[in-house]
């Protein structure tokens, strides 16, 4: 539609054919998350299906030129999402209580995968290729849906610490699978000999275990240039333009450069303790999350739900879609069982941890989208077809399953009782009447809530330090009182 619309004004200029569809973009993704945000669904389910409405398959918004021009911001997403997936891998806490995590993630994750490869080569008979990349993807888990239930209700206990935990690993493992599951898919396609060890197998390795290494230098460099003593703005420049920088070697080189942010995370969270440039990039990235997802909903293919590509075997994408979407959540749940298991885990733990688990989002669907790239249009885009679509389903049930296993699991009551403990007697022995309990319940828990401050995201926290930093070396911050500064917010 824009196309026409650029023909009919008489302008092809690029810059207004790159301009106008950002805008469009940015604006009705924000506004549709408006709708979402009413139904309690995440923030990317808005995005996705924005792109899809405004996609060639629905209102035409988009031109096809932008969509192809565009492929870069899935690496620049990705090198954000894994950039901060490495800070949640300080040794220090890891040390503490990340063992037993870690086995649960690595039975949850894997069991997804090994149940979608069966399903998908051994009993479908699909392309080798396309069977080990979806069962990489599989073992990927989309936290936000989880954090954010949690939140709402309030939740606490072993049951609430194992899930975070587990999910904050979740995605590394995916990440891992996907690096070496993409390489030796490659490999298949290009007709390299499957009897050649070292190219499929070896090589794979090899080369990931490189990205680890040049991402961790890298996190080195960005400590030496970013030092205590730079201004916020040149931290928030420096780190990126590293991340960019780091993604366009690896771009040269031709190597994921997935394992390698997430190295870097994790070197420099380790050697310097500097959370808050974590929380200035989370809160520098939201434009750029929003841009990618929503051209992955412009990217969504609908007309080939009922097709099948040559490459992946005789069955329909639709098909295989349903069964993937059933068969990682049977696989995520029996993972999860025996992690809990075999760590001795209480029963509230094991039997409904694997619940909380099913939402699938951000990693899955940028690494879908590098899959196009790498595997080509026949391959990659029935995979990031069956990704997307399901995404959007296991975002719409994630929450109710997450708020599910919380209540089961008795991490959270919503009766007024059992959320507060107060006496029914005064100090001198005189029974209290039902008005007088009711208001000493109300106050307990009003005391227990975080004040206005404390309840500021970390991301509005690092954004309103930075301000408050960079109007102190204005010289005007004598003016004005701390506190009155942060009432100007």
């Amino acid at each position: 539609m824009l196309n026409q619309i650029y023909y009919h004004a008489g302008t092809t200029s690029a810059v207004t054919t790159v301009i106008i569809p950002i805008a469009l973009m940015l604006f009705l993704g924000f506004c549709m998350t408006r709708i979402t945000k009413q139904l309690r669904l995440p923030n990317v389910t808005a995005y996705i299906l924005t792109g899809i409405l405004i996609g060639p398959y629905c209102l035409n918004l988009i031109p096809s030129n932008f969509i192809q021009g565009s492929d870069f911001l899935a690496d620049i997403a990705l090198a954000f999402i894994a950039f901060s997936v490495g800070e949640f891998f300080k040794l220090s806490t890891l040390k503490k209580n990340g063992l037993k995590s870690a086995v649960i993630t690595l039975f949850e994750a894997l069991m997804a995968s090994l149940a979608v490869f069966i399903m998908t080569y051994f009993i479908l008979h699909l392309n080798m290729a396309f069977s080990i990349v979806l069962a990489a993807l599989a073992s990927a888990t989309a936290p936000a849906s989880t954090i954010m239930t949690i939140r709402q209700t309030g939740a606490h206990g072993d049951f609430v610490d194992t899930l975070l935990q587990v999910v904050a690993m979740d995605d590394v493992v995916g990440l891992v699978a996907y690096s070496v599951a993409i390489s030796i898919a490659v490999s298949s396609l290009s007709g390299t000999s499957s009897g050649n060890v070292f190219e499929t197998m070896l090589l794979p390795i090899l080369t990931n275990l490189f990205a680890l290494a040049l991402g961790g230098s890298f996190a080195f460099l960005m400590k030496m240039l970013i030092s205590t003593k730079r201004s916020t703005d040149n931290r928030l420049i420096i780190s990126v333009s590293i991340l960019f920088l780091f993604c366009g070697i690896c771009a040269v080189l031709d190597v994921s450069p997935l394992l390698g942010c997430m190295a870097m995370g994790m070197v420099y969270i380790n050697i310097t303790e500097d959370d808050k440039l974590f929380k200035q990039l989370n809160y520098f990235n939201p434009p750029i999350l929003l841009l990618f997802f929503v051209r992955s909903g412009v990217s969504f293919n609908l007309g080939i739900l009922t097709g099948s590509g040559s490459l992946v075997g005789s069955v329909s994408v639709l098909t295989v879609g349903i069964l993937y979407f059933i068969t990682r959540i049977v696989g995520k749940y029996a993972g999860a069982f025996l992690g809990c298991l075999i760590t001795g885990k209480s029963a509230d733990v094991r039997n409904y941890l694997g619940l909380a688990l099913i939402p699938q989002a951000g990693v899955a669907i940028g690494l879908a989208s590098l899959c196009v790239r790498s595997l080509g249009n026949d391959v990659g885009v029935s995979l990031q077809t069956i990704i997307l679509a399901s995404s959007v389903l296991y975002e719409l049930i994630g929450p109710g399953c997450a708020k599910l296993a919380l209540y089961l699991s008795h991490s959270y009551s919503d009766v007024l009782e059992n959320l507060t403990e107060v006496s029914e007697t005064t100090d001198s022995g005189t029974p209290k009447t039902q008005v007088e309990i009711l208001i000493e319940r109300l106050q307990q828990i009003q005391e227990e809530l975080p004040s206005h401050l404390m309840m500021e995201n970390d991301e509005e926290q690092a954004f309103t330090q930075a301000a408050e930093e960079q109007y102190e070396s204005y010289g005007t911050y004598g003016t004005y009182s701390k506190g009155h500064f942060l009432n100007l917010k």
